[in-house]
Parts: structure tokens; C-alpha cells; sequence
């Protein structure tokens, strides 16, 4: 009987390699790679917008807000992902030289979807809390108009602070920023879901 060759796993340099050549984004984790799927017009336009009122409010302050083009590396755990947007403010770390996979985040935002809601609010966060230097995780639905802004507290405990409807506002306490729903949610039309699966 054949016996099953084990699947020989990428070291980091070697993800590197392959990452900075592909024509798409892939995570990197525990030596596999993972491709990420597109998304959809809804997710583009909320990311976009997010990344536009953070930039805006943080004009003139020493923070730097990133798109989903900026890989991130959690050091703790060697997940290598691309949030859709990030914020690092004072100096930036990055891996090597080529400054393209950041180390240093204080905020990272997703946008859910239905293929990665289970990951991004599970799994992926658990990552992300093994970050030192973050401070807020902020989860976006393009179903309705919801947020959920997870902070971590002087003592190290993660907080929930929620926002709902369009005419809500978040804050974010560590940059000292305070966003209207509506504008996360600009030009986005929501598709309704239906009562109960079929």
C-alpha cells in the first residue's frame, strides 16, 4: 500500500520569495500559504472609506494609515496576513528592508465577509492579540451598518465597544478619533438577507 507523502512545509524566507513575485496575496502560516479571495464591491468601498476618514483625522499627527497592499507579521505566532487597513503611529518596523510587511501595528481593521467572518473574529484575532504594540481591532460588517471595536485596556484586557446605524459614530480611543457610520458606509447599498435559510 502507498503511503502518503507529508506536504514539505515553506520557511518564512521562502514564502517571502514566492509572496513578493505572485501576481495575488497569500497568508503565510506554520509554513503553508493560503491564497485570499477577492472581494466584493461592498468591501472595496468600506475599506476605502475607513482608510479615507482615518487619513483625514489623522492629518498633521505622526500616524500613518496603511491599506490591504501592506502585509503584517505577527512576530508571536509567524502569521504573515494583509488586514484591510492599519495604522501605526511614531516610528514603523518593518521585517527587512524592502518595507512591505509591517511589525509594529497600533490599529488593524477587517472587513467581514461570510467566507472569513468565523476567522477574522476568531483565529485571526487571537494572532493579532499577540501583537504588542496593538491597541484597537476593529471589525466592519457590509451587511448593515454595525461595527465592533475591540481595545485593550492598560491592564492588558480586551474591551467590546459596538456601533449600529448610520447615524452612529465609533471612536477610537487611542488615536483620539472619532468616525460617523455613515461616512465607513458611503455609496455602500446593502443587499437584505433573507429571514431564514431556504
Amino acid at each position: 500500500m502507498p503511503v502518503a507523502q507529508p506536504t514539505r512545509r515553506l520557511t518564512e524566507a521562502e514564502y517571502l520569495e514566492q509572496e513578493r513575485r505572485a501576481d495575488f496575496k497569500s497568508e503565510f502560516f506554520a509554513g503553508e500559504m493560503f491564497a485570499m479571495a477577492g472581494g466584493t464591491r461592498a468591501h472595496s468601498l468600506i475599506a476605502v472609506n475607513l482608510a479615507r476618514e482615518l487619513s483625514t483625522s489623522l492629518k498633521g499627527r505622526p500616524c500613518v494609515v496603511f491599506n490591504t497592499d501592506l502585509r503584517i507579521k505577527v512576530e508571536a505566532t509567524g502569521l504573515f496576513t494583509y488586514p484591510d487597513a492599519s495604522v501605526v503611529c511614531g516610528q514603523q518596523r518593518f521585517l527587512d528592508e524592502l518595507a512591505d510587511t509591517l511589525l509594529n501595528p497600533a490599529v488593524i481593521v477587517e472587513v467581514l465577509s461570510d467566507s472569513t467572518e468565523a476567522y477574522d473574529r476568531g483565529k485571526k484575532f487571537e494572532h493579532y492579540r499577540q501583537i504588542t504594540t496593538l491597541r484597537e481591532y476593529l471589525v466592519i460588517s457590509q451587511k448593515e451598518a454595525r461595527v465592533e471595536l475591540f481595545s485593550k485596556g492598560t491592564d492588558g484586557q480586551w474591551s467590546l465597544r459596538e456601533a449600529a446605524g448610520l447615524n452612529a459614530t465609533i471612536q477610537f480611543p487611542s488615536l483620539q478619533v472619532t468616525i460617523a457610520l455613515a461616512e465607513i458606509y458611503a455609496n455602500v447599498e446593502f443587499v437584505p438577507s433573507p429571514i431564514r435559510a431556504r
